[in-house]
């Protein structure tokens, strides 16, 4: 863990006093780059306390003032169903406070867990909790964790059917460059690679969302199944003319789903062999004479 991540731990455990002196606080931690020990001097600190009961927003306004914090510059007012977030300084660092019922979360949970919402940027949440540092009530977290940490085999599989999809740029190169695709081709790549890291996420039980994706080296770092020097060629496709990329962008594609039918060979990759199959055509006008 670096000074800095050491600063703001420290700054987080003194400041969440202010919430966690609440009878009906059970829980509380603190995750994040505060927890994983890389945070800069641009990071925030992130904390989230669970009660049997959320706050009034009286307390909640009095745990802020408490903490001697500016007024929220962000709230994700939610309470009716047992969530209330802010967001606001304290000696210039922001933080991200998030409380909400323990019945509240555990729903959250189920949405990924259960019900393989594999979109959902909880999953986000459910990784940042795997991370965590727990200040207070540290065996329902750490009971949360070996949950999450039982990444179940359908999440796998439904991670693999959604993001197995890849529009074939590699046939249509000569096309988009006749033509004003410039936003096109950007998106087409930006989509290619999150659907590569969401497929190899399924592979590897690792939870990914692209909302907010950061330090991709240090995800695909975890990765046990994944292309040969995966970040390196991911993130060159990001630093060259999108048409000159598309070769490149099919080699890592055909890895990939040749990983999916290796490991998880139940999962029909039909579809994407036959765009990974698909040719650049031309056609040209028929006249009389070419009858």
């Amino acid at each position: 863990m670096n000074q800095v991540s050491q600063y703001l731990l420290a700054l987080a455990k003194q400041k969440i006093q202010a919430y966690i002196s609440n009878p009906e606080a059970k829980a509380a931690m603190v995750t994040g780059s505060t927890a994983t020990g890389e945070a800069d001097f641009y990071s925030d600190v992130e904390m989230f306390i669970y009660y049997d009961e959320l706050p009034s927003s009286e307390k909640l306004k009095l745990a802020r003032q408490q903490n001697q914090g500016s007024e929220p510059i962000c709230t994700f007012d939610d309470c009716s169903e047992g969530h209330f977030g802010e967001f606001y300084f304290i000696d210039g660092v922001e933080f991200q406070i998030g409380n909400m019922t323990i019945a509240f979360w555990e729903r959250e949970m189920a949405t990924v867990l259960e019900k393989l919402e594999v979109t959902s940027t909880l999953q986000k949440a459910l990784s940042g909790m795997l991370d965590c540092i727990p200040v207070y009530g540290e065996a329902l977290i750490q009971e949360w964790k070996r949950q999450i940490a039982k990444y179940p085999d359908t999440l796998a599989q439904a991670m693999i059917k959604k993001y197995l999809d890849f529009f074939p740029i590699w046939a249509l190169e000569k096309r988009l460059a006749t033509r004003d695709t410039t936003l096109f081709q950007h998106q087409i790549r930006l989509e290619a690679g999150q659907n590569l890291l969401g497929i190899l996420a399924g592979l590897n039980r690792l939870y990914y969302s692209t909302f907010q994706f950061k330090r991709m080296k240090q995800f695909i770092e975890q990765m046990n199944i994944a292309p040969e020097n995966l970040y390196v060629r991911l993130e060159s496709l990001y630093h060259q003319e999108p048409l000159s990329a598309a070769s490149q962008l099919k080699e890592l594609v055909v890895e990939t789903v040749e990983l999916v039918e290796l490991y998880l060979p139940e999962i029909d990759t039909s579809k994407v062999r036959k765009s990974l199959d698909r040719q650049q055509r031309i056609w040209k006008p028929v006249t009389k004479d070419s009858k």
